[in-house]
């Protein structure tokens, strides 16, 4: 991990810019860090990942499953009730 000041940041910002893109390695501010957007997206994708395992996680310790013949019953009842409708 790179570590630069705010000064050299501000002074230098392209030049640490085309460096991080190139070595997708971070650059560390004392109050932030600094990714390359792609690097960024895919940390966010993982973290989307992450939480819906963990509300996962949550339901089934709150016991807020189903069988797999719940849901099939219930979406089998809502195509006739919406074909009924037609």
């Amino acid at each position: 991990m790179k570590i630069e000041s705010v000064k050299t940041l501000k002074y230098h910002a392209t030049k640490i810019l085309t460096e991080l893109h190139e070595s997708k390695e971070p650059v560390r501010q004392p109050s932030a860090y600094l990714l390359d957007v792609a690097d960024y997206e895919m940390m966010q994708s993982r973290m989307r990942i992450l939480e819906g395992i963990a509300r996962g996680e949550t339901a089934v310790r709150e016991g807020r499953t189903f069988t797999q013949k719940e849901p099939k019953k219930k979406y089998a009842t809502q195509v006739l009730s919406a074909r009924r409708k037609s």
